[in-house]
């Protein structure tokens, strides 16, 4: 058995990183077992004692109300979750075929997991149990030690070197870039030209007609994509040059130049902000907000969690609200009467990421008369809506926008559209009641909301016909897992075999943040917030609350790092994730992930939280 055991488990990552004398220390504890099709291996909340490798057949994992999750084979594994929690299954783990397994000691899991950082890094997947890296809360430092791979702002610029340089310089003028790589005919890097090359062409009074290779500089020193920040800045000040090419075998696949070195330590959130006080044009503006792609790239590869990402660039949209209703006020003059600017959707939530559209509304003071007042609110919202979209924020394909007649109302109205929806809760109501859960204030006069959230959860707390519908509407968006331990993938269409990150990913949790905070009349509005105040006042059990804030983190950070990865490539971000460009750990924590997610999601559809 002892043969049989290290020879199986020198197979599997993260096993395969440990030592020959670690491997033989668990062979001499590993327990080997044969089990029956349909018997029960663990029950929901057992306490667990060993982590358990399955060699051969197939697993069942079960929830308490009997439905499938998931389905382990041969390399899989069970009890880490348990182990590295509160020590009890969440979920039910049953032999659907004969079985032969591999048992670990706990203690002795736990050991592996406490004295090699690879073990540690495989199964504590949200990263819960480790303490943050220094730097990792700080931009300014964080990037120092990202490879340059994720440091790139662009794709290098390249030309053959035989190119005339009048050619090279309207190529540089036409695509923005301050240089331009020369390569040979086999794609390898030979020299750099740059503005100042130039420049010294135009001095010496020669020719655009040159070649590149006479004006060019000739073997420039370059770093590989996995070298640091850190490496770059001490390479480019050393040497007092300010472009640095990034190659592959030779061959150039980015460049790294002075002003993104700069931009490391000026784009950001504050900054940003900053400079949108001083526009005074839908033109300045999105000027503004066309960095919020890099902003985001950077703020991923300085290691910043993912919430705080996006509270980060949720405070630039803010900011341009704010920039566009004093614009909008300078040209219509002081409004007739009071009125509050509220966001909903994932602005309301502060969790907006690299594609946005805008979901707004106006709440307006009851003095207010259509006659009287309606043409300056009208002209008002459409000057701020028009904008957003301007900026970026395009305009909302459901139309939930200030634009909107029907979302431009006196308070009186608002309130009679949440008691109508709760009272009344058809599809559409339940859709428009979730968004509307999400209102955050803006800018305005902000008692106009004061305790309208209180009271909407009141009444709907007391509701069990509409806490009934909320819950079935929140079950609609399942997590993209099959059968079979592998993700079900989207069929057809543009995007098709990848996964839906933001409809198949965060949606399901951020319903069932909603709907923990209606049971907990819980009125913090951002989902994570949501999380963490549901377990506190025990609407979510501790283990319960803790697995799925993780699963929120990892899945969010995993669809942020999709899009910073897109933006470094040079495409429009967007949510749709090829799973292969995942590695094998990665796809396994956000299977992990997905399956608490929906062991969550069939709790709640069976009035267990």
């Amino acid at each position: 058995m002892r043969e049989a055991f290290t020879g199986f488990v020198r197979r599997l990552h993260p096993f395969d990183a440990l030592g020959e004398e670690t491997i033989d220390r668990l062979a001499d504890i590993v327990t080997r077992r044969e089990v029956e099709a349909g018997a029960t291996l663990i029950a929901v909340g057992e306490h667990v004692s060993e982590f358990t490798l399955i060699v051969k057949g197939t697993i069942d994992l079960v929830s308490r109300e009997g439905t499938l999750i998931s389905q382990l084979r041969e390399g899989d594994y069970y009890g880490a979750l348990a182990l590295l929690g509160d020590g009890h299954a969440v979920n039910s783990v049953e032999a659907a075929s004969d079985l032969v397994l591999f048992d670990i000691p706990g203690e002795a899991f736990l050991g592996l997991v406490r004295d090699h950082q690879v073990v540690d890094a495989f199964f504590n997947r949200a990263g819960k149990r480790r303490t943050a890296s220094p730097g990792a809360s700080t931009v300014a430092e964080g990037w120092l030690a990202r490879p340059l791979g994720d440091l790139m702002s662009k794709p290098a610029s390249t030309c053959p070197a035989d190119m005339p340089v009048r050619e090279a310089a309207a190529q540089m003028d036409e695509r923005g870039f301050s240089c331009v790589l020369a390569v040979g005919p086999d794609g390898t890097l030979q020299g750099i030209l740059t503005a100042r090359d130039m420049t010294r062409l135009v001095a010496a009074g020669r020719s655009g007609d040159a070649p590149v290779s006479e004006v060019m500089t000739r073997d420039p020193f370059a770093l590989s994509p996995d070298q640091t920040g850190f490496d770059a800045v001490v390479a480019m000040s050393e040497r007092g040059f300010g472009h640095l090419p990034v190659v592959v075998d030779g061959k150039p696949v980015g460049v790294l130049t002075q002003t993104d070195l700069v931009r490391r330590h000026s784009v950001s959130a504050v900054f940003l902000i900053r400079d949108i006080a001083q526009k005074f044009d839908y033109e300045g503006l999105a000027e503004i907000t066309a960095n919020i792609p890099s902003l985001l790239a950077h703020l991923v590869g300085a290691g910043v969690p993912a919430h705080q990402v996006g509270h980060m660039i949720t405070s630039i949209a803010d900011a341009v609200t704010r920039r566009l209703i004093v614009m909008a006020i300078e040209k219509l003059g002081p409004a007739p009467v009071p009125w509050l600017w509220l966001a909903c959707g994932s602005q309301g939530r502060r969790e907006q990421t690299g594609v946005s559209d805008q979901d707004n509304c106006l709440f307006l003071s009851d003095d207010y008369d259509e006659t009287k007042h309606g043409a300056y609110f009208t002209e008002f919202a459409q000057y701020v809506s028009d904008g957003l979209n301007a900026a970026g924020y395009v305009y909302c394909p459901g139309d939930m926008m200030a634009t909107n007649p029907r979302w431009r109302q006196p308070v009186s109205v608002w309130r009679g559209y949440f008691e109508k929806w709760i009272r009344v809760p058809e599809p559409m109501a339940q859709m428009l009641a979730s968004v509307m859960f999400d209102l955050r204030p803006i800018d305005g006069d902000f008692s106009l909301h004061e305790g309208l959230q209180a009271q909407t959860l009141d009444m709907a707390r007391q509701d069990s016909i509409f806490q009934s519908h909320m819950i079935g509407n929140s079950l609609k968006h399942q997590p993209p897992l099959g059968l079979f331990r592998g993700f079900a993938l989207i069929r057809g269409g543009e995007h098709k075999n990848t996964i839906d990150m933001k409809h198949s990913g965060v949606v399901p949790i951020v319903d069932l943040g909603r709907v923990y905070a209606l049971k907990g009349a819980i009125e913090a509005v951002g989902t994570r917030e949501r999380l963490i105040e549901a377990t506190r006042r025990n609407v979510l059990s501790d283990s319960g609350g803790a697995d799925l804030l993780d699963a929120f983190d990892l899945i969010s950070m995993v669809r942020l790092q999709h899009q910073a990865r897109q933006v470094r490539e040079g495409v429009d971000p967007d949510n749709f994730l090829v799973p292969s460009t995942l590695s094998a750990l990665e796809r396994n924590h956000l299977r992990d992930a997905f399956a608490v997610v929906k062991s969550l999601q069939s709790s709640l559809g069976y009035g267990r939280v």
